[in-house]
């Protein structure tokens, strides 16, 4: 009799990289998150970093001379929706990894540079209070 064994209980077989990155994410081997939760997330997580953005750049430039004396808002704001969306982008690279979905490394990277992004817009806000 041969030893016949479905996909759900063949360990699988991971790259060295894949490896690092889900010890490193703590994502744990059996268990999984749907490919349509990971790119709900994705699309939350960018939405809330391009809201940071957009207010940084166009909003609070714009309407900040407008109202004189409100100089100071934009760190003020601009703090708690960088470090809101550097949360949804973690939650977000580790729902890619558990959901083991195929554009896990490019969402990866495109997380990351949205991240040294919102983090070096952070540190600048945070400069401006000190």
């Amino acid at each position: 009799m041969s030893d016949v064994r479905t996909a759900a209980t063949t360990p699988r077989q991971r790259s060295a990289p894949d490896t690092v990155m889900r010890r490193l994410l703590r994502v744990p081997e059996r268990k999984a998150s749907t490919e349509h939760a990971a790119q709900q997330l994705f699309g939350t997580s960018m939405t809330i970093s391009a809201l940071r953005c957009l207010l940084s750049y166009i909003v609070f430039p714009i309407l900040t001379p407008l109202l004189g004396s409100a100089a100071g808002v934009g760190p003020a704001i601009g703090i708690p929706i960088a470090v809101v969306a550097l949360v949804f982008d973690a939650r977000g690279i580790r729902r890619f990894w558990l959901a083991n979905h195929r554009w896990r490394w490019p969402i990866t990277f495109i997380y990351l540079a949205v991240m040294g992004l919102v983090s070096f817009l952070l540190a600048g806000d945070i400069a401006h209070f000190v």
